[in-house]
């Protein structure tokens, strides 16, 4: 099979198709793209046991985890990737630290409490209980967990500081949403909040609070009112995405880079009491596109 592997180009070395007679070097970078079933344990249908856990853990107790994803990962399994996902990386590192073995468990795995797309980093919340889930849940729909991100956007705002209102619907058979300053059918409003940080060659560094958490809001937004993300090849110019891959953005620069737990004191947040009021944020030198700008 792994004969087979090598000769339909699904293991290459150093970027390249190989040769069955190559003998590798040191140095040399194996890739692999082999099916996942034959990567899994006969037997064994937990496939995330098979993976090293590789995070970048910002919070961590018992009920709770906070990890910075990056750009280029996914969250959950799709038709495209099934196994090396953040949620079984998540698994892995909870399985192999014995907080979490599925096989005593009959009803609850570990969850994630908010999605970010593939090309998009920053914080996601991941409950490690049923309790925790439910709280977390609940607050994010009554909007007491505050999500700030930082974006690059093309051209120079108007208005340095402002809330900007349209109406959004999202168009599930191609994954793309639209947006209208006017009511429209099956529309929802937006409500998008942004401070200009900096500005430096006809792009600004914008910080960004969603009031309302739709499907590419930030994205679709700012490139409704004129100032698309740099390095967006779905809402962006196509002048801009040429340019932006020229100098080297390959997707969209954004990044939740922060989430402040806003929970009300007149109401009881069961076991995530001890959140109240804290913030937890990324080291932003580690944030590609904002240490270049």
């Amino acid at each position: 099979m792994l004969y087979k592997f090598i000769r339909t180009k699904k293991i290459k070395i150093n970027n390249k198709r190989c040769e069955i007679s190559y003998k590798l070097a040191e140095g040399d970078i194996v890739d692999l793209y082999i099916n996942d079933e034959f990567l899994v344990t006969y037997g064994d249908n937990h496939s995330f046991k098979n993976i090293i856990p590789k995070l970048k853990i910002i919070y961590e107790d018992e009920n709770i985890l906070l990890c910075d994803k990056k750009p280029g990962v996914i969250v959950h399994p799709d038709k495209n990737e099934e196994i090396n996902t953040l949620i079984n990386h998540i698994t892995a590192y909870l399985y192999k630290n014995g907080e979490y073995n599925p096989d005593s468990e009959n009803s609850f795995a570990p969850a994630l409490c908010n999605r970010i797309d593939r090309n998009t980093g920053g914080i996601v919340i991941c409950a490690k209980n049923a309790g925790t889930l439910r709280i977390i849940n609940e607050k994010i729909k009554v909007n007491q967990i505050e999500k700030s991100y930082l974006c690059l956007v093309h051209g120079i705002l108007n208005k340095k500081e402002d809330i900007i209102t349209a109406y959004h619907r999202k168009n599930s058979d191609d994954n793309i949403v639209v947006i209208n300053k006017n009511k429209f059918a099956g529309a929802k409003i937006i409500n998008t909040k942004y401070k200009v940080l900096k500005e430096k060659n006809n792009i600004s560094l914008v910080e960004v609070n969603l009031i309302t958490g739709r499907t590419h809001q930030i994205r679709a937004h700012f490139a409704y009112i004129g100032h698309s993300l740099v390095g967006d090849g779905k809402y962006g110019r196509e002048e801009y995405y040429k340019s932006d891959r020229k100098n080297g953005f390959f997707s969209q620069a954004l990044y939740s880079y922060k989430i402040k737990f806003n929970f009300a004191n007149d109401i009881d947040s069961g076991i995530l009491n001890y959140l109240t009021g804290k913030t937890f944020t990324v080291d932003t030198a580690n944030i590609d596109f904002v240490r270049k700008f």
